[in-house]
Order: structure tokens, then C-alpha cells, then sequence
């Protein structure tokens, strides 16, 4: 389930999908709540991603701005 490696696109394609599996009604309420876990997690793995690209911008632009 877990797969720390995964591009950011590939997560987001994993939260879409698991979004899609959480809005089918017949998909049980324990199950729905292991979606739902999953989905949290690879959504916040993303959000960390993006943090880290930002930060990585910041540096570089500030190392542009010192040259």
C-alpha cells in the first residue's frame, strides 16, 4: 500500500482513485474506512512533496538572487 517513491503525480492519481472507490455505495463502512485512511496518507505524502519542492525553489532563487 505504502510506496514512499512514488512521484507526485502517481499519488495523485492514487487519491483519485481511492476517491472514486469511496464514492461507490455499496463499498462497506469497514472498508470505506481503510480508503479513507489511505487516502489521507497519500494525500498528506503529497502535500509533503510539494513543501519540499517549494523549499527547494526558495533556496534556488535565493542562491540566484546572491549571484
Amino acid at each position: 500500500m505504502e510506496a514512499k517513491n512514488e512521484s507526485f503525480e502517481v499519488k495523485l492519481e492514487r487519491a483519485k482513485v481511492i476517491l472514486e472507490q469511496l464514492s461507490n455505495p455499496e463499498l462497506s463502512l469497514e472498508e470505506g474506512m481503510k480508503r479513507y485512511q489511505e487516502g489521507i496518507l497519500v494525500l498528506k505524502e503529497a502535500s509533503a512533496m510539494i513543501e519540499e519542492a517549494k523549499l527547494t525553489y526558495a533556496k534556488l532563487q535565493e542562491k540566484e538572487e546572491k549571484a
